[in-house]
């Protein structure tokens, strides 16, 4: 009988035992989160990168692309206007690797994340957010994947066809490869901001070959610059926080948030590509000899939800 009690008992602790380690293999509630989402808007205002509505010069042209993806490298939110970049809540810094001799540091672009239009690409638990009061969001850009229009010229014949544009705005950027849309162009070294690759839609039946270059320039829309310029070569786009409607509004965060908060970072995409124009057709023509001159984020506008 007293056999038959210390084995129940130990069976017993068998299963309770059991029932602990299982409980320990269950994922925590982190609790609400500040998420990031991103919108891309082609009806935006255009700006320049003082925050100025921005005109297209008289001998250049450009057009708003359909954009597929985007990756962001740093992410900050400052109190004031004064907060110097580095200074104020730093959420996320994406993966760097040393440069192979043009950089100190260069983006890590194999390990960036991509995101849609309407998709997440960043989250954090509130409980971990400097709590305050802020005003500004700092978004550094580092990736942009989109279609574009175009005229090819082909035998004497115009054709207009679609084709994508890998476009790396970050301040640099260490490619080994990348996809743009089905082709693949192998780099193995580092990047300047604004270099881009570009892959056509089939002509004929035939392959265009991809290309690739440097923009040089690229827009980064900084309101604030006079009182918290960002760094030389940097992709550090700002925009002030605002609700719904599209009125001002300071983001206020406490650390004791039940529900989470979403910001959707709207970016202008308003005849975000520009080019030179050399046919005087309103056509991006690269084979007449149009010239990519900037592809920068035409503006961010980070609404409350």
């Amino acid at each position: 009988m007293r056999i038959n009690l210390v084995l129940s008992l130990f069976c017993c602790c068998i299963v309770l035992l059991g029932c602990k380690k299982e409980s320990n293999t269950t994922p925590s509630i982190s609790g609400p989160n500040l998420i990031f989402k991103f919108k891309f808007d082609s009806t935006q205002v255009r700006l320049d990168n003082l925050g100025n509505i921005s005109s297209i010069p008289s001998n250049h042209r450009a057009q708003s692309p359909i954009f597929n993806a985007m990756s962001a490298h740093y992410i900050e939110m400052a109190q004031t206007d004064f907060i110097a970049v580095g200074s104020g809540a730093v959420l996320y810094k994406a993966p760097e690797v040393a440069s192979s001799g043009k950089f100190t540091t260069a983006i890590d672009f194999d390990k960036a994340k991509n995101a849609a239009n309407g998709e997440v690409f960043y989250s954090i638990p509130l409980k971990n957010v400097l709590a305050g009061t802020y005003k500004w969001l700092r978004v550094s850009l580092a990736y942009q994947n989109y279609d574009i229009k175009y005229r090819y010229k082909y035998n004497g014949t115009d054709y207009d066809l679609t084709g994508t544009i890998a476009s790396f705005v970050g301040y640099n950027t260490h490619l080994n490869s990348y996809k743009i849309k089905n082709r693949t162009i192998t780099v193995n070294g580092d990047k300047l901001q604004g270099y881009w690759g570009f892959e056509s839609a089939n002509l004929l039946g035939n392959i265009i070959p991809t290309t690739s270059g440097q923009a040089p320039g690229t827009t980064v829309v900084n309101p604030i610059s006079n009182t918290s310029p960002i760094p030389a070569g940097s992709c550090l786009v700002t925009g002030q926080f605002v609700n719904n409607k599209g009125a001002a509004q300071t983001l206020t965060i406490t650390g004791n948030e039940t529900q989470d908060i979403i910001i959707e970072v709207s970016l202008s995409t308003n005849n975000s590509l520009e080019w030179v124009e050399h046919g005087n057709n309103n056509y991006f023509e690269p084979t007449s000899g149009d010239t990519i001159t900037d592809m920068g984020i035409r503006g961010m506008i980070p609404f409350i939800k």
